[in-house]
């Protein structure tokens, strides 16, 4: 097993850090403009793409439907030719791997199309929550044989179109069985309605339908619960620039906060599109400060590096909950993250990773219900912190996360550092680049160093 030794650079700190950056594009837009694209009426160009495990598979996936594409790495880009809602082969084997998204949205795709695909994924992704969308396409008409576990990966779809036009979909688990049937939507050649229950991921919802409109699709939502396709609705042949990833800069906006150091990610604005922007409030509640400069949101940590405990409902920016609970050994007072059960289903069981690995260093923390409760020594809690393993469960944002107490605490050791690459690759070898240096300007695009220990 690869592993990484977090070099502890903000242990004892006394000078400034301060830290400019780039960030890979945005994975939530990037997969979203991978099928718009694919679904629009002639070449797009989508610029500022996020190359990473789950993107890579959502581009072979689109190839082996027929798509034509054009993958430019080293330039962020991919270019897409569409046909206007149809899709070119009307028979296909394709593989998911790990991507949700493409999982997600390439299902409902295929279930508002005609024609006989068989879907399969990883491991990992075959242990996800499908059954909802499977059984929304189902009453719809289309034909869905799960081949080894009812509702699972894999399985294979048999549909002739859809002409019915209302559906009902429950994104307790996933708002993403929500986003793929609105993206999908604009393949029907009428209006189509859908009623939703759960309230999982709103903030991700707005954004798909903010992504629709600016690929020239007309959808609206009349109270949350139900939201409606029109008929003749189409997506748009354009060039695209996708945003940076809030998701990824609030791992760097981390350092600033348990380093008392500045931090500015490029072209990270508060007007950004993704729900994970959210963040920044949590951080400045726990005592650091945010400012919004022409380049970009600057975060600055609190001078002494203690930070406040809070008590934060996560539920619409719940891909933080982990770099919230990854600092908060750091903070003077309780840490309560709250409303957050269903990331039990992400690419692992988050919460309990996250109660798991912080009792390995030395910090209380239990699960109540769908919230975490995390004791600091700083809040009245004996236990010291210390080193240890910390077991990633093959989940990018739980390597990626931890690897910020290392930077704080000596003896953290990251196993499978490299399941990042689902998202961010070279994650590693930027802390690499960021250790090395006091002040780091630009991170790099580079393949990463794993240090064996």
């Amino acid at each position: 097993m690869d592993l990484y030794e977090v070099k502890p650079i903000f242990y004892k700190r006394t000078e400034p850090f301060e830290l400019e950056i780039d960030v890979p594009g945005s994975k939530s837009i990037t997969n979203r403009a991978l099928m718009m694209a694919a679904l629009a009426d002639g070449m797009s160009v989508l610029k500022g793409v996020l190359f990473s495990d789950d993107s890579r598979h959502f581009i072979k996936c689109l190839q082996k439907l027929g798509f034509p594409v054009k993958v430019e790495e080293e330039a962020c880009k991919v270019s897409i030719r569409g046909f206007g809602g149809k899709i070119p082969k009307q028979e296909a084997n394709i593989y998911v791997g790990s991507a949700g998204t493409a999982a997600r949205f390439l299902t409902a795709m295929l279930g508002c199309a005609a024609g006989t695909w068989h879907l399969d994924a990883s491991e990992q992704m075959r242990r996800r929550p499908m059954k909802p969308l499977i059984e929304t396409l189902r009453t719809l008409g289309c034909e869905i044989i799960c081949e080894e576990k009812e509702g699972f990966f894999p399985f294979t779809i048999r549909s002739e179109g859809i002409s019915l036009t209302e559906a009902s979909v429950d994104i307790g688990d996933s708002s993403q069985f929500l986003s793929a049937l609105l993206m999908a939507g604009v393949m029907l050649d009428h209006d189509f309605t859908i009623h939703i229950s759960g309230t999982h991921g709103f903030s991700y919802i707005e954004m798909t339908m903010m992504l629709m409109k600016q690929f020239g699709a007309e959808v609206s939502s009349v109270d949350k619960k139900t939201y409606v396709i029109r008929a003749g609705s189409a997506y748009h042949s354009r060039v695209y620039q996708i945003e940076p990833d809030v998701s990824a800069a609030a791992y760097f906006y981390g350092m600033a906060a348990i380093s008392g150091g500045r931090v500015l990610v490029n072209n990270v604005h508060s007007d950004s599109l993704q729900g994970d922007i959210k963040v920044i409030r949590a951080f400045e509640k726990m005592g650091c400060t945010a400012e919004e400069t022409p380049k970009g949101i600057a975060l600055k940590g609190p001078e002494n590096g203690i930070l406040r405990g809070i008590d934060l409902d996560m539920r619409s920016f719940s891909d933080q909950a982990l770099t919230i609970a990854a600092i908060a050994p750091f903070a003077e007072s309780n840490v309560r993250i709250r409303s957050v059960g269903h990331i039990r289903l992400q690419e692992s069981d988050r919460m309990t990773a996250i109660v798991t690995n912080l009792r390995r260093i030395g910090v209380k923390a239990e699960i109540d219900g769908n919230d975490i409760f995390i004791y600091p020594s700083g809040g009245g809690c004996s236990s010291e912190l210390h080193g240890a393993r910390i077991s990633t469960y093959e989940d990018h944002r739980v390597a990626m996360a931890f690897a910020l107490t290392g930077m704080r605490q000596p003896g953290i050791i990251i196993e499978d550092p490299m399941c990042c690459r689902k998202t961010f690759e070279n994650y590693f070898e930027i802390l690499d680049r960021i250790c090395e240096s006091k002040t780091q300007k630009n991170g790099t695009c580079l393949r990463p160093r794993l240090h064996k220990v």
